[in-house]
């Protein structure tokens, strides 16, 4: 029989409200008291995956182990849970139909005529089933807001759930916006009273209202919500803003969310043990002092584009209990005549990051700045383009090949330093065909790699619940697996001269074909990575490698305001050549 339980989470009056933050949230809530739970996200875009959507109207695309595509919602689920999810926990309209076309196509249907009651609404129910595969809980997150046209087949869907499963089993939770209008000194209840009434009306009657708001709900005002949403007083939970993403579970523990959902399902659970949770935000509340990180980036208009990368810098931050304030600085600005000026925005940067991305747009202005971190030995950490565009740099200005160049930039340049991949060259399809998922690495010995992931000579505790273990090999080398993104790596044709040079390349796979890490040998630290390391770090185990970079950064501020000795860092810093 099955005994798995399903929570789905619905939005209504305006998107953005948070559902994936609540979504991770109960995650987090039921694995304090001991159940074994997955997330899945249902977005209801007509897109496959996405991974071809441009990042200005998405946010970022993030990868999981298996190599999907997916959407960065997967990413809270991952930072708030244990879970390493796969392709199976984001489901969208493009696949469902994309599936049930091709069955059609090939005759599995009899001759039957394809509908979307029951082939698309039968498929989306297949799937959550897949995903909830021994599970004691599964939580579906459904995107959009309610009333959507195109989210109607994944209601419709999760609608037959409790038809299917039996009421004891499904739990159906609509978060909803409470605004408080200024003009009028009141928080207001009729949208939230309207979006319910909307997902009454396709048959789906919410059990719990958890209500976004920039306070407290007062009494009243829950019971008023309770009454006119046919819910109990108790099962209307105020869903306050925070300061961080990393109170959230705390404040809904407060309001007695995991209690409520536990209550409804029927089942039996321990007391949660939040400890470490508790600690993280008394952590972020007591910490006063904070370096700044300057991220030099083409998508910085919307800060979603970089969610992990964000996150994951306050990850670091907490490892080395400092605040870390980022500096999003658009990387076209850095080109054309007011470069020097520009600069300057990097004056108060304790480090220097450069991103991931694709297209030739902005690329000039990232090349600024990395040879601006070199320059002044400033803490720099290049990701995927980043890290291509440090070798690049450094071919140009160090080695002198001043035509040093991307195949992706300039498919005819005579120094291709970064080629595309001999399995991406006769690729047709754009979607789901690059170099994604995990893949070994192996980091040589002496190395500031070798230093960063097996810190102090002690093994990450990879048996228990860190997702950025090692592991020892007998030549003394180590193993790491990290989450990729890309069809371009390092032409291995110039290794041998940027060695010669004291150029390092500390990672490699484990072939010895792919350089997946490199540094600089007379630089305090600078590395670049094939690789995106903001994929696997959580605010309980922090990536090592955004661990390193902000040390880096606190000794680097700390020298550069006298607390250290340091030459390089009490150096005036240097305008590059123009």
């Amino acid at each position: 029989m099955d005994k798995t339980k399903y929570i789905f989470i619905t939005g209504g009056v305006v998107s953005s409200l948070g559902k994936g933050v609540a979504a991770s949230s109960i995650g987090t809530l039921l694995e304090a008291r001991g159940f074994n739970i997955t997330i899945q996200k249902l977005d209801p875009y007509i897109n496959v995956d996405p991974g071809t959507m441009n990042p200005f109207q998405h946010g970022e695309v993030f990868v999981t182990d298996d190599g999907a595509e997916t959407d960065l919602d997967l990413g809270h689920y991952e930072r708030f849970t244990s879970l390493s999810l796969t392709k199976k926990n984001n489901l969208t309209s493009g696949k469902v139909y994309d599936t049930v076309i091709n069955n059609e196509r090939r005759g599995l249907y009899l001759g039957k005529t394809v509908q979307v009651i029951p082939h698309i609404t039968d498929e989306i129910k297949k799937n959550i089933m897949e995903a909830a595969d021994g599970k004691d809980v599964v939580i579906v997150e459904i995107g959009g807001t309610v009333g959507d046209i195109e989210s109607l087949p994944f209601l419709e869907a999760i609608r037959q759930f409790k038809l299917d499963k039996g009421k004891d089993n499904v739990l159906y939770i609509h978060l909803t916006l409470v605004p408080f209008i200024k003009t009028a000194g009141e928080l207001k209840t009729k949208p939230t009273q309207h979006s319910v009434r909307e997902l009454r009306a396709i048959g789906i009657e919410p059990s719990i209202i958890i209500c976004r708001a920039d306070r407290m709900l007062p009494r009243d005002i829950k019971a008023k919500i309770a009454l006119f949403c046919n819910v109990e007083e108790g099962a209307v939970i105020t869903a306050k803003d925070e300061d961080s993403i990393y109170d959230v579970p705390l404040a809904l523990r407060r309001e007695g969310l995991d209690s409520k959902i536990i209550e409804y399902l029927n089942i039996w659970a321990r007391s949660p043990d939040l400890s470490e949770w508790e600690n993280i935000s008394n952590t972020l509340k007591t910490l006063k002092n904070y370096i700044t990180i300057g991220i030099i980036g083409k998508y910085v208009n919307l800060r979603e584009s970089y969610k992990s990368l964000n996150e994951s810098l306050i990850h670091g931050g907490l490892a080395n209990s400092i605040n870390v304030k980022v500096k999003y600085i658009n990387s076209e600005d850095f080109e054309g005549d007011c470069l020097k000026e520009k600069l300057k925005e990097l004056e108060d940067c304790s480090g220097i990051l450069v991103p991931g991305g694709f297209g030739l747009r902005g690329i000039n202005g990232m090349l600024q700045a990395v040879e601006y971190a070199r320059i002044n030995k400033i803490p720099y950490l290049g990701i995927c383009l980043g890290m291509q565009l440090l070798t690049i740099e450094y071919a140009r200005n160090v080695l002198g090949l001043r035509d040093a160049n991307s195949y992706e930039f300039n498919a005819t340049t005579p120094n291709p330093v970064i080629n595309i991949m001999d399995d991406q060259k006769d690729i047709g399809n754009m979607g789901g065909t690059m170099r994604l998922g995990a893949y070994p690495c192996v980091i040589s010995k002496n190395t500031l790699a070798y230093s960063i992931y097996f810190r102090n000579n002690k093994r990450y505790n990879h048996v228990t619940n860190d997702k950025n273990g090692v592991e020892l090999n007998h030549d003394g080398t180590i193993s790491i697996s990290e989450r990729h993104r890309h069809r371009f790596e390092f032409n291995n044709k110039y290794r041998e001269a940027f060695e010669a040079s004291g150029f390092i390349f500390s990672g490699v796979s484990p072939d010895g074909k792919l350089i997946e890490i490199c540094e600089l040998k007379d630089h305090p630290w600078f590395i670049g990575c094939q690789f995106h390391p903001e994929f696997k770090s959580s605010p309980l185990y922090p990536h090592p490698l955004f661990r390193g970079f902000v040390a880096a950064a606190v000794k680097y501020s700390n020298a550069l305001n006298g607390l250290e000795k340091s030459s390089h860092a009490k150096n005036k810093r240097k305008t590059l050549a123009l």
